[in-house]
């Protein structure tokens, strides 16, 4: 099992970006995606970051792919998806009528927006050409296992969502900006003051969800810390980590140090939680039995007294 980092969904300036990239180039993972999954709007804030961020991870000795958008709705949108398939690297499709746009046979990954729920759309996915399949983050346990199980014959790479706030919703309104008073299309780019996204409580202050443009996210922050081993066991091939701000670098050592055996699954969450937005954890949407349970709340088992005989 290794590590993904997967593409930024939050909207970060050009030098931030930058920064990002090169403060990640030495971490252990494996490959990033790269690229605009959210927001079209975003992109021409930070797009000529992403020829050196792809340089400098090719340099780093990391595999490299391209994001679509998660949701293609405008003419210039599908313009730049069709762009993506020229550039020579791995496409990741977030939204299927990318595929109109890549050649028949020709490789390319399946993201987390995508709903790979059962055995047939893995079949039809990998006869199509998909080489790798980051399964949709609200699977559990079991269906991971049936999907990977598959995934090993068909000769496709199965990641799960390893940690990260959890897209839950893309909506064609952009709720961060109603928050602001401002209407989609004068947006004025609100999304940037929340570099993680927005926390929404509930009318009685319970914590609840994130929102981040047009996406609906969890409000706490997905970890695997928990179930490496039991994902290894499922045959997952990797973790995808997610960007958030603060050091992520030091957040793919720890999960590499994880994924080694060389940290428990407390020492790592106790390294993640000062460092995550809104300060929570969850893997309840793997072992249940809600989406925003997390494992590192259970009280550790009693231990059995052997009594003599």
């Amino acid at each position: 099992m290794d590590l993904t980092i997967g593409p930024n969904q939050f909207f970060w300036d050009a030098a931030i970006v930058r920064a990002f990239y090169q403060s990640v180039a030495a971490a252990p993972v494996a490959r990033v995606v790269l690229g605009e999954v959210i927001c079209s709007k975003r992109l021409p804030f930070w797009q000529d970051e992403v020829p050196p961020a792809i340089e400098t991870m090719l340099g780093a000795g990391k595999e490299v792919a391209l994001s679509t958008l998660a949701l293609v709705t405008l003419k210039r949108e599908r313009k730049r998806t069709a762009e993506l398939a020229e550039i020579g690297l791995p496409v990741e499709v977030n939204d299927l009528t990318a595929l109109h746009s890549l050649a028949k046979g020709h490789p390319f990954w399946i993201g987390p927006l995508i709903n790979v729920y059962n055995e047939t759309t893995l079949r039809w996915l990998a006869k199509r050409g998909a080489t790798r399949v980051c399964l949709p983050p609200e699977l559990p346990l079991a269906s991971i296992v049936v999907l990977a199980r598959l995934a090993r014959e068909l000769g496709v790479a199965i990641e799960v969502w390893g940690h990260g706030r959890l897209p839950l919703a893309i909506s064609g309104r952009c709720y961060h900006a109603r928050l602001h008073d401002h209407t989609k299309d004068s947006c004025q780019f609100v999304c940037r003051l929340d570099p993680d996204g927005r926390d929404v409580d509930t009318l009685d202050g319970q914590k609840f969800l994130a929102v981040n443009g047009v996406q609906t996210l969890s409000q706490s922050t997905a970890s695997m810390a928990y179930q490496i081993e039991a994902l290894r066991d499922a045959g997952v091939t990797a973790l995808r980590l997610s960007p958030q701000s603060g050091d992520f670098a030091g957040i793919c050592a720890a999960y590499a140090a994880r994924i080694a055996g060389e940290v428990s699954a407390l020492d790592l969450a106790a390294t993640l939680m000062p460092l995550v937005p809104g300060g929570r954890l969850s893997d309840g949407f793997v072992r249940g039995p809600s989406g925003a349970a997390w494992s590192g709340a259970a009280p550790p088992a009693p231990r059995r007294r052997h009594l003599a005989s």
